[in-house]
């Protein structure tokens, strides 16, 4: 099982924070293009526990793969967790947390993820799973700095 961890700083209220990241469809402007991401279900403005997102991704040689999170654990504005329910992943456990500072918000996201132990999700962990996890937080961290800039 792996874990990854990352910290970012955002110049805004902790409420702005969570306006923002508790907006499912706002999960499209934080996923790079080349994942193939497409939301497939009808969201609500705002998320709930209990809530099945489905997604089609093709993270690898364009292979289109169905991906099924649940919104599992929500306690505003200080967390919530999505969890995968059907996917690549025999493990995906993110959780997104925002911490009031003085001056803006410090959101920590803590992933865990498991691709299996057969010898396609060893040789697939090895080949390329861990370093386009890296790259999709990479981006998401790109992004969010273009969409709200430190004054």
């Amino acid at each position: 099982m792996k874990t990854l961890k990352t910290e970012q700083f955002l110049p805004m209220t902790i409420e702005q924070a969570w306006d923002f990241f508790s907006t499912p469809l706002n999960l499209n402007e934080l996923t790079p293009e080349s994942m193939g991401f497409k939301i497939l279900s009808e969201l609500p403005e705002k998320m709930y526990e209990g809530l099945f997102i489905r997604y089609k991704v093709s993270p690898m040689l364009n292979i289109p793969l169905n991906w099924v999170t649940e919104i599992t654990h929500i306690k505003e504005p200080l967390f919530f967790v999505d969890e995968q329910r059907k996917g690549p992943y025999n493990i995906w456990h993110h959780e997104h947390h925002f911490k009031e500072t003085g001056n803006g918000v410090l959101m920590t996201d803590i992933l865990t993820y498991d691709v299996g132990k057969s010898i396609f999700g060893k040789m697939a962990e090895l080949l390329f799973v861990e370093n386009k996890v890296r790259e999709i937080f990479e981006y998401r961290s790109k992004k969010l700095s273009e969409l709200f800039p430190a004054c």
